[in-house]
């Protein structure tokens, strides 16, 4: 080493030690100067050890002394601290019985030499060691202690390059171990590990960093300052950039082996390939990348049982985030019913609020009545988890059991209001609708053209190359999918137009068929897509109204209302030309609004609604003063406080004439239809803080249970024909932890969206091109439709079969009344139960329609079956290959 190297150690140096028990500094030859100074120790101090010995095995009892003196009981080593010691069981070699104060140490010869020198935190000092003894013992193990010192050379910033980069090594002298071979190799393989980690040490000192001898193995710096998966994953989705890392460009060959593994993974266990658009998937990822290699998955009975309680835990810890939101905006309790394959019945309970819904849990009531007294108790319970003052609203289905138990509460709990499931109404609704007779056979007949192509895949393949894509497509809402269907029927009406007269559908045989000529005279006919026209024009402004029902991402509460109130409007305006089947659909519509969908509660809600409830007082000053009393009316039920009451009272008619320092801004005024309503009050109703909070918990509000529904989903996806045997306890756990992840992801993702994000809002009624939504009719070229179904003579053909009845009725339109024999007569009958008396000639065409179809149906039993229970339902099935309703998994 140079001089001035030498004059830097005298300087400065720096003792760093990886296995050091006690910190040992020092110039010059550290392990020299430990050496002699032992060595010098045991020579002048034999003598006296030796006679401290013989003093102390005369203090013991015969029986012990002659154990301490057998040499059978001690180890062959030349170990110091055997003369002091002894084994007390021979079988217990791991032990060890002190000659002074008769203590029994274990854990090896190490330990008890510890307790022969004190002041060591592993081993008990012995009391009645003498000092001699003890710091000869101190100086033995200081000396023998596996450690490698290193002298880091701290240099001056002005020395030259590559100074600092100096490392010197001192080894103590090697002193023979008490240990055996086997711990001699143990010792050895550490002592690798302890150069790996003083390189480390050595790059990290000479960053500045510094690290106390006697601090054990912590986590390494990069790990601390390391982001956790979860918010390396939150990042990338909040700044989405399409520009590759360094990193990517580097290992383009890695990634494409890893997403081989990745690829047959994937494919070898049919995972459906949405799972790659997993948050979790991100996350699970990148954990195991942070890792590094030689991670080893967990068992099957660690992922069954314990890891999946560990993610019960964590689940539990999203409900916090849910709990402030309670106390500050209410929420709703919703809760319904589901019998699995395994024929249990299970009731789930679910809470909703503007942080979104949240899975409180499930009862197998299998062995129950699902009585109302015993729903009434389950849901009592429910809201005493969630705290009763929290718990604005319950809503159900319309069973007669769910309806007592709410009335019930509604007497327990006097500021609880029960409320139907909306959604549910309004697929009643739409179910009525489509019981109509002329809108019966539309649907019929579209089912019958949907089974008629899907059972067929050259003809379906023809038809996707028609119409671009697929007839049946998934619904929007969970309800409603005929209707729905029939929107995207009448959408494609040209491209079918086109399919059935193409030359590649005459070339078919399945054409020539009974079923195929029926299916080109259904979508030939222009009768058929005028009915379908009608039948649209009555379901669609409802469909809108459901989306607004349906959708969980903004409360719909304030909204329901005034879509209902749209969509009767639309109706009114849209069938004027056919006044009967307009006054049959409100008649509908007026009874299941009038004693199911009309609450006072949705009621209030639209009055706290600044974008709608000023529009409505200045077109019809008789429904805003409705909606004044109805809020009144709630006010009353929810504040039992006379004092408080009045005092939202006062401050509600500041609102509802737009005075006050508050309500009177040009800003507050101009925001009302910028806004939501939950953004808006809080903006704007501070100074009247009572109404505030009390109208927060009322917009805040949904309007229909259906989170049970695709809570439902999650039990089904787990539940299985094949997955069958799933205790209740693991089931609620796995759909506890999937449900609310799910939610909670997708409401992180609407965050981090923002205002960028481009998704569809059902709340906002000006999103929905209300008189545009049905006919374009100069979309076609050419000839027109009306004068093709003309010349095949397309409707003609759908009014029945018997055509000679036909030609023979018209022949006597003349005639008021005529006869028409229905079937042949059996012989030894009379003639008059086979003969029909007819209508008048202006309704006999559509009678004779009528009649067609219900002889095609009683042709098809199982159209006819699927068509008398299935009314306004979903009702497509796997096993017949066909139906109205195709499964998503197909289409997609």
């Amino acid at each position: 080493m140079s001089s001035s190297s030498s004059d830097l150690v005298r300087q400065r140096q720096r003792a760093v030690e990886v296995y050091l028990p006690e910190e040992v500094q020092g110039e010059g030859e550290v392990g020299s100067s430990v050496a002699s100074t032992a060595a010098g120790s045991a020579a002048s101090t034999a003598p006296d050890i030796a006679s401290l010995v013989e003093k102390a095995l005369a203090k013991l009892p015969p029986e012990m002394a002659a154990e301490a003196k057998d040499p059978k009981r001690k180890a062959k080593s030349r170990d110091p601290g055997w003369q002091f010691g002894w084994w007390p069981d021979i079988a217990k070699k791991d032990s060890a019985q002190c000659i002074f104060c008769k203590t029994i140490t274990p854990s090896g010869i190490s330990r008890f030499k510890q307790h022969l020198a004190g002041g060591y935190g592993d081993a008990i000092g012995c009391p009645s060691c003498p000092e001699i003894v003890r710091r000869q013992m101190d100086a033995y193990i200081k000396k023998n202690t596996r450690s490698r010192v290193l002298v880091v050379l701290e240099v001056q910033q002005d020395s030259e390059e590559g100074e600092g980069d100096e490392v010197e090594e001192v080894e103590p002298e090697k002193m023979p171990s008490s240990g055996t071979k086997t711990k001699q190799k143990k010792a050895a393989a550490k002592k690798k590990m302890a150069q790996a980690s003083i390189a480390a040490y050595v790059a990290a000192a000479g960053a500045g960093s510094s690290k106390p001898a006697n601090q054990k193995n912590t986590k390494s710096v990069v790990t601390m300052l390391r982001k956790t998966p979860e918010q390396v994953v939150s990042e990338r989705h909040k700044f989405k950039t399409s520009q590759s890392t360094i990193e990517q460009c580097t290992k383009k060959e890695n990634k494409q082996v890893v997403d081989d593994h990745v690829a047959d993974f994937f494919y070898e266990n049919r995972i459906p390939f949405n799972v790659i658009n997993s948050r979790s998937w991100e996350i699970m990822l990148e954990s195991i990348g942070q890792y590094g290699p030689g991670y080893r998955s967990p068992s099957y009975h660690e992922i069954r049982q314990p890891l999946l309680e560990k993610a019960v835990k964590r689940t539990t810890e999203l409900r916090k985030k849910h709990e402030e939101a309670w106390k500050e905006y209410g929420c709703t309790l919703m809760s319904d019913g589901w019998t699995d394959t395994s024929h249990r019945h299970i009731i789930n309970f679910l809470a909703n609020s503007p942080a979104g819904t949240f899975f409180l849990g499930s009862v197998d009531a299998s062995s129950e009545v699902a009585s109302m007294d015993l729903l009434a108790d389950l849901l009592e319970k429910q809201i005493d988890n969630i705290g009763r003052e929290y718990v604005v609203q319950l809503v159900t289905d319309n069973g007669s059991n769910f309806k007592a138990a709410g009335r019930i509460l509604m007497e327990r709990i006097p500021h609880l209001f029960w409320t139907p499931c909306d959604a549910h109404c309004l697929n009643l609704l739409l179910q009525d609708i489509g019981e109509i007779k002329q809108f019966n056979i539309t649907i019929n007949s579209a089912k019958k053209v949907s089974r008629f192509l899907y059972k067929h895949g050259r003809l379906l393949d023809l038809m996707r190359q028609k119409i671009g894509g697929d007839l049946v497509r998934p619904a929007v809402t969970r309800f409603a999918t005929s209707y729905l269907t029939l929107a995207s029927m009448y959408k494609h009406k040209n491209g079918l137009r086109n399919l059935v007269v193409s030359e590649e559908w005459h070339n078919n045989s399945l054409s020539r068929s009974a079923e195929g000529k029926r299916v080109e005279n259904i979508i030939l006919s222009a009768t058929f897509w005028t009915k379908m026209e009608d039948c649209l024009k009555a379901s669609q402004p409802l469909l809108i109204a459901l989306r607004i029902a349906d959708g969980d991402e903004t409360p719909a509460a304030p909204e329901i209302t005034a879509a209902m109130d749209v969509a009767k409007s639309t109706i009114k305006e849209s069938l004027k030309h056919n006044t009967d089947l307009r006054d049959e659909v409100l008649a509908l519509y007026n009874t299941r609004w009038d004693t199911q969908m009309e609450q006072k509660l949705y009621g209030a809600a639209l009055f706290l609604n600044p974008s709608k409830f000023f529009a409505i007082r200045e077109k019809d000053k008789r429904q805003a003063s409705r909606l004044r009393g109805m809020f009144n009316q709630v006010l009353w039920k929810m504040e039992p406080n006379d004092e408080v009451s009045s005092k939202i009272s006062q401050q509600a008619d500041d609102y509802e004439l737009s005075a006050g320092e508050s309500f009177s801004m040009p800003l507050a005024i101009r925001d009302r239809d910028k806004k939501n309503p939950i953004r808006w009050w809080g903006a704007y109703g501070a100074d009247t803080f009572e109404l505030q909070c009390l109208a927060k918990k009322i917009i805040s509000l949904c309007c229909s249970a259906s989170g049970c529904e695709r809570n439902w989903s999650e039990f089904s996806a787990f539940h299985t024909k094949k997955r069958n045997r799933l205790e209740h306890k693991r089931l609620n756990d796995l759909v506890y932890v999937s449900y609310n992840k799910k939610m909670s992801n997708r409401f992180q993702k609407i965050q981090e969206l923002g205002c960028k994000g481009r998704r569809s809002n059902p709340l906002l009624l000006e999103e929905f091109q209300w008189d545009n939504e049905w006919v374009d009719e100069n979309c076609g070229d050419g000839v027109p439709w009306a004068v093709v179904d003309e010349a095949i003579g397309a409707s003609e053909n759908l009014r029945g079969r018997n055509l000679p009845r036909v030609a023979a009725t018209r022949a006597v339109a003349a005639v008021k009344k005529t006869y028409v024999r229905n079937k042949k007569r059996r012989r030894g009958t009379s003639a008059a139960p086979d003969i029909s008396e007819g209508e008048d000639d202006s309704d006999h065409d559509a009678d004779a329609r009528n009649e067609a179809e219900e002889d095609q149906d009683a042709s098809d039993p199982v159209a006819m079956e699927e068509d008398e229970d299935n009314h306004g339902r979903a009702s497509a099935t796997d096993e017949d290959g066909g139906g109205f309703c195709v499964d998503v998994e197909l289409l997609e």
